[in-house]
């Protein structure tokens, strides 16, 4: 009798499997989950998984957004869009909405970030979600890298690095206690190369910030930032114009773009393959603060 030859699974497609066997274990194990949206590319790699997760069937959860209200405007619409496309159910917690009613104040660099960590808490606690599924991977940052995938918050949101659960043999603790939480990163053992490819591979559609494009930007801190009315340049940054793309978006006033010619998925594929910065080390100033400051908002709750 002759066997045919075992097929063995490509890089990408072990990612793939891991993620939506631990969205599936999620879903199975914890009552109320959410996943966390922003329109961003991991974000939407991620929604991407939950739907091949759960087809013919919908999407089982909420989608989440903490909106600063400093976003892109190209993000935010893209957020919409897809929300209405796939007809997700979506829940926003707004940091505006919090300021106004007294809830945080914002910082007095105008920039909105460390905000989000009070509002994403009170969002969660409000709609019952006892577990978060986020994008966040281990090759962004020092303190993401020592994540687990199964990341445990005690009853105020805070995570203890040192008080984490063991994950042998892709075995996942969800047990917690009324008032504790756990934050899920599927794409945790995924690198920026490996979600570009997987968008290349899946076609998946992005914002189309996240290519090459013209923009009126200045310099600080040897990073590019967009003029707008969110960011404005001091008088000793001069403005110019720049063709430039984004590797990760967030709070406007805190995240640069990278000169770039890269206008289309194959050539952003070669330009990351190049790089060896890696993409919040580049282009959030946020985490220039100070060499802790990932670890110190994550302490606080953040995500």
């Amino acid at each position: 009798m002759v066997q045919s030859p075992k097929r063995i699974l490509s890089q990408l497609e072990v990612l793939e499997s891991e993620a939506i066997y631990i969205i599936r274990e999620v879903v199975a194990e914890i009552e109320h989950p959410a996943l966390m949206f922003s329109g961003g590319k991991d974000s939407l790699v991620m929604l991407h998984l939950a739907r091949k997760a759960f087809a013919p069937a919908g999407v089982p959860m909420a989608i989440l957004h903490v909106d600063t209200g400093h976003n892109f405007p190209e993000v935010l619409a893209f957020r919409d869009r897809i929300v209405a496309q796939y007809s997700l159910n979506l829940v926003v917690g707004s940091v505006q909405d919090a300021i106004d009613r007294g809830v945080v104040r914002e910082e007095p660099n105008g920039t909105r970030n460390r905000t989000q960590t009070p509002v994403l808490l009170e969002t969660a606690e409000k709609h019952g979600f006892n577990a978060l599924l986020g994008g966040a991977r281990r090759d962004e940052e020092k303190a993401r890298a020592k994540e687990r995938i199964f990341s445990f918050r005690d009853e105020f949101g805070q995570w203890d690095p040192k008080k984490q659960r063991p994950e042998l043999w892709n075995l996942f603790n969800a047990r917690v206690h009324v008032g504790e939480s756990i934050r899920v990163f599927p794409l945790s053992n995924w690198t920026e190369l490996d979600i570009w490819e997987y968008i290349a591979a899946e076609g998946i559609e992005v914002p189309s910030i996240y290519y090459a494009h013209e923009r009126e930007v200045f310099e600080r801190n040897g990073m590019l930032f967009a003029a707008n009315e969110f960011c404005r340049p001091s008088a000793t940054e001069p403005t110019f114009m720049e063709s430039v793309r984004y590797r990760t978006v967030g709070d406007a006033t805190l995240t640069a773009a990278v000169r770039s010619r890269a206008d289309t998925v194959e050539l952003v594929l070669e330009e990351i393959a190049a790089t060896r910065i890696t993409e919040r080390g580049a282009t959030r100033g946020d985490d220039r603060v100070s060499e802790a400051a990932m670890e110190d908002r994550k302490k606080e709750g953040y995500f």
